[in-house]
């Protein structure tokens, strides 16, 4: 009857709390340090915003299947000394990933990038459709902020838009991202690209950086090539300082809006603020967002006496001093077509 006793008190006092604390730990082992489904490693992509607490980020990890438990993860990060604010963005998990490694990836801030190119020469009203295919955001909320007079104001620019002045670039952002972070970005990009030569360069020619982007951007939607970027930009600054029209078919092209790769005559007499045809001096705005070299090529141009210049259907250009050297150049191209294809043609035919 003794030994009995003795039994049924190493029972209540011993076995049973060990057997407990042994299932306890196999329990909270699978919890805390097992994953998901070992054999699941398909990446699911987790949205993560500035407004979620810790808590609510456990319970998101839970309802898409890649925790066992969002109290536990909270639980194991307060044991860990890890429950630190989590920065927002996109993050790629999956179910075969340990809480420890979730959560690793998690307070490392290892975010999801998505690419964006943007090539010189783009409008800002074409960027807003890369920046929907890279999937950052619907080009109709981008577009909505690119004449925010406020975000202007804030960013010293006194436009009416923020055309020329969004550095062409590769970029790398991640969701979610606001379109005014994306902007600010692309500024920020702006002002590393302008040295203070640039700023010394511009002052000598006496022009403003907001007139040096939009001569800029005439020239980068001109040619690719900088020789001819520079021949060009010496025609467009010799006819500034002459006060003649520039007469640019790529400030007529801006204008219009259903352009279909051929410029007419009609064209060049449509009424835009940009069309340098109708306006003197350069355009009220930049045409497109110009790049550096282009931007050098304003500033740098060459020196020479030319007044026009006409594509020479190869892909480059002939530059002449005087109007009827410029039309018999025109006729020329044109394989000696009649003399009415050479009249009104401005500078830049």
């Amino acid at each position: 009857m003794y030994q009995l006793k003795k039994l049924i008190r190493f029972f209540l006092y011993i076995a049973c709390p060990l057997a407990a604390g042994f299932f306890t730990y196999y329990y909270l082992s699978g919890l805390l340090f097992e994953p998901v489904s070992k054999g699941d490693s398909k990446q699911v992509v987790v949205e993560i915003s500035r407004e979620m607490s810790f808590r609510d980020i456990a319970k998101l990890l839970e309802e898409k299947k890649l925790i066992k438990s969002g109290r536990s993860l909270n639980l194991y990060a307060r044991f860990q000394g890890n429950r630190k604010p989590i920065s927002a963005g996109e993050y790629e998990l999956s179910a075969s990933m340990t809480p420890k490694q979730i959560l690793k990836k998690l307070v490392a801030g290892d975010v999801v990038k998505r690419s964006l190119v943007v090539p010189s020469g783009i409008s800002i009203w074409e960027l807003g459709s890369l920046i929907e295919t890279a999937g950052l955001m619907k080009k109709s909320d981008f577009d909505a902020v690119l004449q925010d007079p406020q975000l202007l104001a804030k960013a010293g620019i006194a436009a009416s838009s923020f055309e020329g002045y969004l550095a062409p670039g590769d970029y790398e952002f991640s969701r979610p991202i606001s379109a005014e972070r994306i902007i600010w970005n692309m500024i920020e990009q702006g002002e590393r690209n302008w040295p203070v030569k640039f700023s010394e360069a511009a002052e000598q020619l006496r022009m403003s950086r907001h007139e040096v982007l939009t001569l800029a951007s005439i020239l980068e939607k001109a040619t690719s090539v900088q020789h001819d970027r520079e021949l060009i930009s010496s025609v467009l600054h010799n006819r500034l300082n002459k006060g003649m029209k520039l007469q640019s078919d790529e400030t007529v092209i801006y204008g219009l809006r259903d352009y279909n790769g051929q410029i007419t005559d009609a064209d060049r007499k449509a009424p835009s603020p940009h069309n340098t045809y109708l306006h003197y001096g350069l355009p009220p705005t930049p045409i497109a967002n110009p790049g550096v070299k282009a931007i050098e090529a304003a500033l740098y141009p060459k020196n020479s006496e030319f007044l026009f210049y006409t594509a020479d259907g190869n892909g480059g250009f002939i530059f002449s001093k005087t109007e009827k050297e410029h039309n018999d150049k025109i006729l020329s191209v044109m394989g000696g077509g009649a003399e009415e294809g050479a009249e009104g043609q401005g500078a830049a035919q």
